[in-house]
């Protein structure tokens, strides 16, 4: 029963944490594509969603690099052309 109880727990902090990046990534995207920010805020802005992921989700870059950031990508080009897609990469 303590193991049951550990178990979900654990589930419990993960949903919690993923609902947390989820949120995250939306508010940036939404920033991104609503304001007057520039590809270079942007882009830092980008990074810091990564280095959060990575904080609550240690060891799984690819995992985010799968997930969110060709999304990120995306908004990035979407917003301030091509160009700017071709110099961003994971970092």
């Amino acid at each position: 029963m303590n193991d049951t109880k550990l178990t979900r727990e654990a589930l419990e902090e993960e949903d919690r944490r993923v609902r947390h990046l989820r949120m995250v990534v939306q508010l940036t995207m939404s920033v991104i594509a609503q304001t007057d920010v520039g590809l270079a805020q942007a882009e830092a802005m980008v990074g810091d969603v990564r280095r959060l992921a990575l904080r609550l989700f240690p060891g799984k870059e690819l995992a985010f690099d799968l997930i969110y950031l060709p999304r990120l990508r995306r908004l990035l080009a979407d917003r301030y052309g091509m160009a700017s897609m071709a110099a961003w990469g994971v970092n």
